[in-house]
């Protein structure tokens, strides 16, 4: 006798946490099996190992408390969803009003405003100026880091208030206005006259489409009225336009100059801060990038007419090392995704997790994860230290830092995203975001061929901090074999750069810029295995010197050569 399965019991949807490669009995095509469960409600400040070992070398009195309450947050079925949602219904622009009033308004989702709100109540801006002293800086980046590995768009005005502080500081009367408001925990996106809030954002307004880059080929202008400026041009880029305030730079007789545009004037009115377009970008849609005229738009000069470069330049410092920060975030969530899958989905009659292609594949994503989050609160570290020393270092070492793993950011996305399979490349799960939303580090505050130049010219211009860097590099020596190797073809390599720039030979400068990508590559991988041998365990140090920096070296993530210890790796994942 014939029996027929049960076919009611097939129609739930089920889940489960230790998949097997098949079904045990007959089941219709509509029961859901051998799926990894939804990543949703945990800790993403208790799962990440290297993120907890790095805190602890480099900042040991960070509030634990605090990161962990973070990291539920943001590990919260509540907040991940809320992500999803600002990213599937960006920011609209409203230029006019239903009378034909200009507003230049922006509508964001409300899950925007909680994502945002709960990162700047979290001091993910101003953690480092309103607790000043070792490991702040590091602290912050740490929250920061949370926030952005999550929902990255969001990160754009939170990173440019805390960068916009040592600019404002220049000049005491504008900083005593609005370095309070700036570094307040709390949001308030209403617009209204700036003295009524108590706390604000910022953004920036450099680039011109006729100059990217080149801020010295702006056209933007503005002339003296009373004790302030009225600006006229237009700005191919302003970041966050939704803020309360703008860095902007507008030409004076003696040069680009620097001022801070509010949004809303003193008294409640509008500024003539007129958004023209929101950008329709690769990713960060959830922020608004927009293009913006200035139509004798109010602004306060900040620091010396014709200097605007050097008042802005330490802001750009810092949004550098928080570009570091937000791809190393990415690759935070990249390979958390990617080995929570291979921990949950089985193929070919084992997990994936134990199969050693996969196993490979997810070591050396771990083991780039571990280098640029050492890496980065290495650099934030030195934003700690008031020696001139770290000032040499960090002036050369966040500029390379940038250049590197901002470079990687967008391809070990790829290579996680494909350790999800057909998963990976929908909307349904995180990782075809994050896909789209690295590269926007490696452009934001200077593409890798800008980056390239600022090396270049800072080790012409500043011989103190290329020693400095170089004898960081040195404490590395004598730890592993390929470490050793390396620094001294480097250090040719520096030393026949020093003779290029030197040279006045226009040839030979010009064949230098042509091989300074490999120049910096040398510097960051370096410097990236200096910082693990200081600060992160034995095994991960000597892992990443063998696959990073040996001669057989792979290009390819998964291609590791002996002395990587994958299992330890994986375990940290």
């Amino acid at each position: 006798m014939t029996t027929t399965p049960d076919t009611t019991a097939n129609t739930a949807v089920t889940r489960s946490a230790e998949p097997t490669s098949e079904p045990s009995t007959p089941r219709t095509t509509h029961t859901v099996f051998n799926q990894a469960p939804p990543r949703r409600d945990i800790n993403e400040f208790s799962l990440n190992t290297a993120l907890k070992d790095a805190l602890a070398h480099y900042a040991p009195g960070a509030s634990r408390d605090e990161l962990e309450r973070i990291g539920a947050l943001v590990g919260s079925a509540d907040f991940i969803n809320d992500a999803r949602l600002v990213n599937v219904h960006g920011p609209v622009l409203r230029t006019h009003d239903d009378w034909g009033n200009r507003v230049d308004e922006i509508e964001f989702h409300p899950a925007y405003h909680r994502i945002i709100g709960d990162a700047l109540d979290a001091e993910a801006h101003s953690y480092a100026w309103t607790h000043p002293g070792p490991g702040a800086n590091v602290e912050r980046a740490a929250r920061f880091m949370l926030f952005s590995q999550i929902e990255p768009g969001h990160a754009c005005p939170v990173s440019m208030t805390h960068a916009v502080v040592p600019s404002l500081r220049v000049d005491s009367a504008l900083a005593d206005f609005w370095v309070p408001r700036a570094t307040a925990a709390g949001y308030d996106p209403r617009r209204v006259d700036p003295a009524t809030k108590s706390a604000a954002t910022f953004g920036m307004a450099m680039t011109e489409k006729q100059g990217g880059s080149d801020i010295r080929a702006n056209t933007t202008a503005a002339v003296p009225s009373g004790d302030h400026y009225l600006i006229t041009g237009h700005k191919w880029f302003c970041s966050a336009p939704q803020s309360d305030a703008f860095l902007v730079i507008a030409q004076l007789d003696e040069g680009p100059s620097c001022f801070v545009v509010p949004r809303v004037l003193p008294g409640g009115g509008l500024n003539s801060v007129r958004i023209q377009r929101l950008k329709d970008k690769l990713g960060n849609r959830s922020n608004a990038s927009s293009e913006v005229e200035f139509d004798a738009t109010q602004g306060w000069l900040l620091g010396q007419a014709g200097k605007g470069v050097r008042t802005i330049i330490e802001m750009v410092a810092q949004t550098r090392l928080d570009c570091v920060l937000g791809s190393t975030a990415g690759m935070r969530q990249c390979v958390a995704e990617a080995v929570w899958h291979a921990r949950g989905r089985a193929a070919f009659g084992a997990k994936l997790i134990d199969q050693p292609l996969m196993r490979a594949v997810i070591a050396d994503l771990q083991l780039e994860a571990e280098a640029a989050t050492f890496t980065a609160l290495h650099l934030a570290a030195a934003y700690d230290d008031d020696s001139a020393e770290a000032a040499d270092f960090r002036r050369l070492a966040t500029a390379v830092g940038k250049y590197w793993i901002c470079k990687r950011g967008p391809e070990h996305a790829y290579e996680a995203l494909e350790c999800l399979g057909g998963n990976g490349y929908t909307e349904s799960f995180p990782l075809a975001r994050r896909y789209r939303e690295q590269p926007v580090m490696a452009v934001w505050e200077g593409s890798g061929n800008v980056i390239v130049l600022d090396v270049l010219r800072a080790l012409a211009r500043e011989p103190r901090s290329a020693k400095t860097f170089l004898g960081f590099l040195e404490t590395g020596l004598g730890k592993h074999a390929d470490f050793d190797a390396a620094y001294e073809s480097l250090a040719r390599s520096l030393q026949h750069a020093a003779q290029d720039l030197g040279s006045g030979d226009a040839a030979a400068q010009a064949s230098l810029q042509a091989r300074g990508r490999a120049l910096v590559e040398k510097m960051a991988l370096l410097m990236q295995a200096a910082i693990l041998f200081e600060s992160a365990p034995d095994e991960v140090a000597a892992s990443f010197a063998a696959a990073r920096l040996g001669a057989d070296r792979g290009r390819e993530y998964g291609a590791l050569p002996d002395g990587v210890d994958i299992d330890f790796l994986i375990n940290r994942a």
